[in-house]
């Protein structure tokens, strides 16, 4: 002990106490099992903020949750974290990669895969900051494929005539018809639609609108949600083309409050028609219309609206902002409309060029 002491190579009890328990605590942190660890990273995401500070949805939780829950604890059960390597890992996706699309069972990718994938890395990389591992696995996340459509699916093919909205506003019942107009002629998603309240609708004296998109309905809690991100809140010009069959829904179904749902449960209700009720009532009315492409979707109403909006013209920029997108990448699926816009518009200049050309004093005589 003197020797120790000399060399300075001694220490009181209490520290290498400390030590060996950290030690014996750290040994027990890297033998961890995989369920085990997963139930604190759900804790962790429910209670801390993400990166950018920003606490994170409900549905998003929940989803990660369902991930967790469903596959992923099935597949490692107790497996240690640091057992969980590469090889491991393919030998998940060979497995979830067996699993039928359950949109489509003939299509190649079944959507499960992918986001399993996304939630397991994330885990993983939580538990290598934690000091858990040494590093999160080296895999790369396949891209995300279509599910619903093969590979040479045309996205032009999700875009209907306006003939089409019309009948499909006629098929659903009268006190919703209004959820085809605002999906299509005002391009709102089905959780604006739902979240739409009457004192987001301001009337001009010259008889115009503007609808201010201000919230959702979310689909997973069924309350008032926060959009997406900032620039799903816009506000939109309602076409003239809906503007009596606004009025006029206003004045049949929507009660009188500020905050009453332009889309009520019932006529005056207080409560708004939930997403699963509408599902059942879109399917519905997707049935009675015929020659709508394979798999039409609700949502699909939005496309073909953006994309008449492209075909008058609209800028990429005009387009972010009417659609509410935050992500230019997304709004360039539309670029298809402006250059199947911009062949017109050029066809119709070298029509006009030529009928000038051809009326000139001398033409087809050359010098």
């Amino acid at each position: 002990m003197h020797t120790k002491i000399s060399f300075g190579q001694w220490e009181p009890p209490a520290v290498v106490a400390a030590r060996n328990r950290a030690d014996a605590e750290q040994e027990k942190a890297r033998s961890m099992g995989f369920e085990e660890y997963s139930k604190h990273w759900l804790q962790m995401i429910r209670t801390e903020p993400n990166r950018s500070g920003k606490m994170r949805a409900v549905g998003t939780v929940r989803s990660y949750a369902g991930k967790v829950t469903g596959y992923l604890v099935p597949e490692f059960d107790d497996t240690p974290l640091k057992e969980i390597d590469a090889d491991r890992i393919r030998e998940m996706t060979d497995r979830l990669d067996q699993i039928p699309a359950p949109l489509n069972p003939k299509s190649k990718f079944n959507g499960i895969t992918r986001p399993v994938l996304i939630v397991l890395m994330m885990i993983l990389r939580q538990a290598a900051r934690d000091g858990i591992i040494p590093a999160a696995p080296n895999v790369s996340i396949p891209r995300q494929e279509s599910v619903r459509y093969d590979a040479d699916h045309d996205e032009s093919e999700d875009v209907i005539t306006p003939v089409q909205v019309e009948a499909l506003y006629e098929a659903v019942p009268t006190q919703w018809a209004i959820m085809v107009q605002l999906a299509a002629w005002c391009q709102l998603r089905r959780g604006e639609c739902l979240g739409v309240q009457r004192r987001d609708i301001e009337w001009h004296d010259d008889g115009s609108a503007t609808l201010h998109v201000r919230r959702q309905l979310n689909a997973n809690t069924g309350d008032y949600t926060e959009l997406k991100s900032e620039a799903g809140k816009r506000s939109l010009s309602v076409p003239k083309i809906m503007i009596q069959r606004l009025k006029e829904h206003l004045n049949d179904y929507v009660a009188a409050e500020a905050k009453a749902p332009v889309i009520p449960a019932s006529p005056g209700g207080s409560m708004p028609l939930s997403n699963t009720r509408w599902g059942y009532i879109w399917a519905d009315a997707r049935e009675r219309v015929p020659n709508l492409p394979h798999r039409f979707r609700f949502h699909d109403l939005r496309h073909t609206g953006l994309t008449l909006f492209a075909q008058e013209g609209a800028t990429l920029a005009e387009l972010m902002r009417r659609g509410g997108h935050a992500d230019i990448h997304i709004v360039l699926r539309y670029q298809h409309a402006t250059m199947s816009r911009d062949r017109e518009l050029a066809d119709r200049m070298s029509a006009r060029v030529g009928v000038t050309i051809s009326a000139a004093p001398g033409a087809g005589q050359t010098t």
